[in-house]
């Protein structure tokens, strides 16, 4: 497909996804300005650093000068920065709007001043809520339950609600990310279990009947390159849940102990939570032909070989891979 836009402002391309979204930006021919706190590390784009085509802005994106000046000269802007997940939001929930929502009004603001024509948001499917339906499609009524959920769905409304002939939006509902990234994250499922398997051959799965859908993280990469190349009328104003499937945490933690091998004990622990998170993905299929290319047992291998490479350091302990430990570390306000 041609390329329609020349110059992307990625908020949050520092972070897990983002951290695995640049360089394949960079690779498409894309210029990519990133705007970021680093707070995860300054390392986590060397496989970039210098690149003619990379600017790199350390900054805080509640400061609308500085929005300002990162949005300056971008026709696109695929926006990943925020406080992420419920308890990492629950530290502060005074910061969590700030950021999630309370700089997403500027941003969005600056982003159209500054002639940007398409702008992809990603949201949450933890805005649905618990549903009963098995399949959770995008017309379903939203039911946050949290605050971070909540403020994802306004920001959704917010954007939709913002876009014109020259500004185009697009709202993208993730599943649960896994896999290896240069700015790993080690408190979501699929890794937390991967990890655990791999050093300590123990893992402990609570529960276990709970559905969750997952997504490999370079799948969700080619949705953001994808989203730069699809037409303006076929994803105006659009939404898109996507993921890989619906497992059981047992299920991942039986396909984790079979892909890490050896003996590795697996403990099923009770827990209160027995909520399941379940959601349909068939639509962007349909409309825009896109279907994951990895699966759960792709991104175990992919952090088994990270492990073995060394690239993940002290995986069980370093605050810099778990987001709640960091946040607490550095006291961020």
């Amino acid at each position: 497909m041609e390329k329609k836009f020349k110059r992307i402002l990625v908020t949050g391309g520092a972070g897990y996804v983002g951290s695995a979204l640049v360089p394949r930006l960079l690779r498409e021919g894309y210029e990519v300005r990133v705007l970021d706190l680093y707070i995860y590390g300054d390392h986590v784009l060397d496989e970039v650093k210098g690149h003619p085509g990379l600017t790199e802005i350390k900054g805080d994106m509640r400061d609308r000068a500085l929005l300002e000046r990162a949005a300056a000269g971008c026709d696109s802007v695929i926006h990943l920065a925020c406080i992420s997940n419920d308890p990492s939001f629950e530290l502060d929930p005074g910061l969590g709007k700030s950021i999630n929502y309370d700089a997403f009004l500027d941003l969005v603001d600056v982003s159209k001043q500054a002639g940007a024509r398409r702008f992809i948001y990603a949201s949450s499917s933890s805005v649905y809520g618990i549903k009963d339906e098995e399949q959770v499609t995008e017309d379903l009524s939203l039911e946050p339950l949290t605050d971070y959920s909540k403020y994802k769905a306004m920001c959704e409304d917010v954007l939709l609600n913002a876009g014109s002939a020259s500004f185009v939006p697009l709202v993208i509902r993730p599943s649960t990310v896994c896999g290896y990234a240069p700015r790993l994250r080690l408190d979501v499922v699929v890794n937390i279990l991967t990890n655990h398997a791999y050093h300590t051959r123990k893992i402990k799965v609570f529960g276990g009947e709970q559905l969750r859908p997952n997504i490999h993280i370079n799948d969700m990469v080619d949705v953001y390159i994808q989203g730069m190349l699809w037409e303006d009328k076929d994803i105006f104003n659009k939404i898109y849940n996507v993921g890989y499937m619906n497992q059981k945490v047992r299920e991942l933690g039986e396909l984790v102990r079979e892909t890490v091998g050896g003996d590795i004990d697996m403990e099923i622990v009770p827990t209160n939570d027995n909520r399941s998170y379940r959601v349909s993905s068939e639509k962007i299929r349909r409309e825009l032909g896109f279907a994951p290319k990895f699966d759960i047992q792709d991104a175990v291998r992919d952090l088994v070989d990270a492990f073995k490479a060394g690239k993940v350091p002290n995986s069980m302990t370093d605050p810099i891979y778990f987001n709640i430990k960091r946040m607490q570390e550095i006291n961020l306000k």
